[in-house]
């Protein structure tokens, strides 16, 4: 499998996962700020790799009413504060090609957004510009589906490739996870992260914004982590009830410890079994 090297650490090949996580999206600067403080700090303590994630524009929200992010022009700004004030590596979505020139200067790994997965040109234009990029798995695809994806990003010459699994759409306003496409996709030879908080959404299952089962994150994650998964993605909150985006899926940032803990616990015996 592909390794990947992201600031100080590699991901895929066996080795130990990757901790992707933040906020859905950037509220304000010293709410990020606090958030990849108390990340890299307990990350740092139970020395699992890190990447700090917030997204600066959420195109694909389902209310026109909905919070979208402060832009960006303003959200590139804060992750770059972030990324050089506590040297951790920095990860956001793009939705729009006019961004991914200034994007990819500041973020170690772009992103593309879920609904975008099968746009080529937009693909590949990420692809010729950032170091990192990685793909989210369309909730529309079945796990094969991925290696068309691949194929397009590999045309342009970047094998720096990470693909995040977050369930697939199951009947109206529900997703499910099917954890023998970690290996699937695995087996395509690049690094796999599992997107345990997204693949919990009740998408538009409120109307005007989506709902979620923040409850059963623990148990898919704990599965991914046991099916041998390079890295696993948490949105996380100080209070979910008040996030202006996903609040319902996303975990309250003081009580990931346990579940952080546990997930190395399985990550280790299942990646030793294997050297």
């Amino acid at each position: 499998m592909k390794q990947i090297k992201i600031g100080n650490f590699v991901i895929g090949d066996n080795v130990k996962f990757v901790l992707i996580a933040g906020p859905c999206v950037l509220e304000d600067e010293t709410s990020a700020m606090d958030t990849a403080q108390y990340l890299k700090k307990l990350t740092a303590k139970l020395k699992i790799p890190f990447i700090f994630k917030a997204s600066y524009d959420k195109a694909n929200r389902t209310s026109i009413n909905s919070y979208r992010g402060p832009g960006a022009k303003k959200g590139l700004a804060i992750l770059k504060r972030i990324k050089e004030d506590l040297n951790i590596p920095v990860l956001s979505d793009v939705h729009r090609f006019e961004e991914i020139d200034t994007a990819a200067k500041i973020l170690d790994v772009v992103q593309v957004p879920a609904f975008l997965c099968r746009q080529t040109d937009f693909i590949m234009e990420i692809a010729q510009k950032a170091r990192v990029i990685n793909i989210k798995k369309g909730q529309f695809l079945a796990p094969w589906d991925v290696a068309n994806v691949i194929e397009k990003v590999r045309k342009t010459g970047n094998e720096n490739i990470m693909i995040t699994e977050r369930g697939v759409s199951f009947g109206y306003n529900n997703l499910v996870f099917d954890v023998r496409s970690l290996p699937v996709i695995r087996d395509m030879g690049y690094p796999v992260i599992f997107d345990a908080t997204h693949s919990v959404q009740l998408p538009g299952e409120k109307g005007t914004f989506s709902g979620g089962q923040r409850d059963m994150v623990k148990y898919l994650a704990r599965a991914a982590a046991a099916a041998g998964v390079d890295g696993i993605f948490f949105e996380v909150h100080k209070n979910p009830e008040k996030a202006l985006c996903d609040g319902a899926n996303s975990l309250y940032l003081n009580e990931i410890e346990g579940l952080l803990t546990m997930l190395k616990d399985i990550d280790s015996l299942i990646k030793d079994s294997v050297k």
